[in-house]
């Protein structure tokens, strides 16, 4: 019975892999990702073989209507909607696992591994992950040693998050000898978010990247995989920023607490806020008379390339019932960034902190320490140098697989749609 390892690389845009030296010997091809081209998005599109208007995955969070907040990178799988693609194959028999992908928590799959820390009641964490069976965790500690999150996120990002997960899929491929394994390789993403993907920098990380790649290929070879590796998305060098909820406080429009000086978000009060992730942002309009008001503001705002609304946000891709009012688009030199504060002192204290669930947005300035301090990690957002979330054909993925493929491959659901027929024909012999 066939086996597939599907491999997803952060970052792994076309233009950026035709300017790096590639000597793996597959045959990379190009294709479109999906929209938006964001962690969580793409793959929840990749699970589903659907568009983020059907899973409901419109970023790598947004507004919860229920509870009057934003929330970022939520790990229950519930939360992206529509059966995954390997569920036919599962009711064959075949085991299925995924490793390091968002929204794992809860999936209908034989084996899971994903990040968990507990978050100790004083402060601090205790690091974990999560595992499915329960003692994949211990067996991979056992072989690889403890999982540093701190490699994975934050100030010390760094190519070991990629070298560890590496090794615990070849472990986890020789102990559960699963059918479909998919894994995340996440260290590339970070390089060209802190120095852009023309830098000398992530030249390097990419040279490590194909060093990584090598092992999962060797590996794959002697258990008798084939191979599916595809990047999620492209990296535009970035240059400029743009603050949404600077210009809905400028405009009376955001409001906020002011508590021993800090300004923290006043969701019940304000009239819209915007929650942003990389190139995209949800515009939240609680007072829906002042939409006009604050569409006009917008396209006002030289960063912003498109104010999406109505049918518009269908045709991007993104028509949920989670989606914003309206939808930002940059243009491909900027970003959104969530801050609403004008003075320093003025920021809320997990500003300066690595707090992905606090914050309404996607905060990249979490890869960098304030320094001189290493306690904090920076506000400055001119240190970024690179973005993503932009889909279409201007912005095109690199894939390549050992499998054999007949029929026309566009974008990333296609891909995610061949490993499918390729696990459902060999249950059916």
């Amino acid at each position: 019975m066939k086996k597939i390892l599907v491999i997803q690389v952060a970052a792994l845009g076309w233009d950026f892999l035709q300017k790096q030296s590639s000597n793996l010997g597959l045959n990379w091809q190009k294709a479109e990702t999906v929209s938006p081209a964001l962690t969580c998005s793409v793959q929840a599109s990749f699970k589903t073989t659907k568009p983020a208007s059907s899973h409901g995955m419109i970023a790598n969070g947004f507004f919860f209507e229920s509870l009057q907040k934003p929330l970022f990178w939520e790990q229950n799988a519930n939360l992206v909607e529509g059966e995954r693609f390997w569920q036919t194959a599962r009711d064959q028999g075949q085991k299925c696992g995924v490793l390091f992908w968002q929204q794992s928590l809860g999936n209908k799959a034989d084996i899971l591994l994903s990040p968990a820390p507990v978050h100790k009641h004083h402060g601090g964490m205790i690091q974990d992950c999560y595992s499915q069976p329960t003692s994949l965790y211990p067996a991979l500690k056992e072989a690889c040693g403890g999982f540093n999150l701190r490699h994975y996120w934050g100030p010390l990002t760094s190519d070991k998050s990629t070298k560890w997960i590496v090794k615990a899929t070849i472990e986890t491929m020789k102990l559960e000898q699963p059918n479909l394994l998919m894994t995340y390789l996440p260290h590339l993403d970070y390089e060209l978010q802190k120095t852009g993907p023309e830098s000398e920098k992530s030249k390097k990380s990419y040279t490590v990247l194909e060093q990584q790649l090598q092992r999962l290929l060797d590996a794959a070879k002697a258990e008798n995989y084939e191979v599916v590796v595809f990047g999620d998305y492209a990296i535009m060098p970035v240059s400029k920023v743009c603050f949404p909820n600077k210009i809905l406080r400028e405009k009376g429009l955001f409001s906020f607490r002011e508590i021993k000086g800090m300004l923290y978000p006043d969701y019940y009060n304000s009239d819209a806020l915007a929650i942003v992730d990389h190139q995209v942002a949800h515009i939240k309009i609680f007072d829906q008379t002042k939409k006009a008001e604050i569409k006009a503001h917008f396209e006002a705002c030289p960063e912003v390339a498109q104010v999406l609304e109505g049918d518009e946000v269908g045709e991007y891709g993104t028509g949920h019932k989670n989606c914003g009012d309206l939808v930002l688009i940059s243009q491909p030199d900027a970003w959104f960034a969530y801050h609403w504060w004008n003075k320093r002192s003025e920021a809320p204290d997990y500003a300066t902190h690595v707090d992905i669930h606090n914050k309404p947005g996607y905060d990249p300035c979490e890869l960098f320490f304030d320094f001189p301090s290493i306690f904090a990690t920076s506000l400055d957002c001119s240190k970024i140098k690179g973005s993503h979330g932009l889909a279409g054909k201007a912005f095109p993925i690199a894939w390549a697989t050992t499998l054999k493929s007949d029929g026309e491959i566009k974008d990333i659901t296609d891909i995610a749609k061949l490993v499918k027929s390729n696990l459902e024909n060999e249950g059916e012999i």
